[in-house]
């Protein structure tokens, strides 16, 4: 997992000297998550066509991380595929993936 947050400063110029600034709040976190899913251990592709699926209805959805942590609420904005070593019928054996997520307000508070 990647996490990249940032906080936002508009600038204005003045002649002479560095822009004044101003902070104006943080940034959407986004985050890319990166993984290599097997044929032989689990549905990798039915995984990733699930995810589509999701990504299609265009919703939010809660990221919580295997420790229960809580990073809030998610759009996915990409899904990349790369598929290698295949079987004699076509089907993958290994398929590479980065799936890019962009923070968005949560729905139920406005917070983000």
């Amino acid at each position: 997992m990647q996490r990249r947050s940032g906080w936002r400063h508009a600038r204005s110029g003045r002649i002479g000297a560095v822009d004044a600034t101003q902070f104006v709040g943080r940034e959407n976190d986004k985050i890319s998550l990166s993984g290599v899913a097997y044929a032989e251990l689990m549905a990798g592709r039915a995984s990733l066509d699930e995810l589509r699926d999701m990504a299609t209805e265009g919703k939010a959805w809660p990221l919580i991380d295997g420790t229960g942590r809580v990073y809030g609420a998610f759009v996915i904005t990409d899904i990349d595929e790369g598929m290698q070593e295949f079987f004699a019928d076509g089907t993958p054996r290994k398929v590479d993936f980065t799936i890019d997520l962009l923070e968005i307000a949560d729905i139920t508070t406005g917070a983000a």
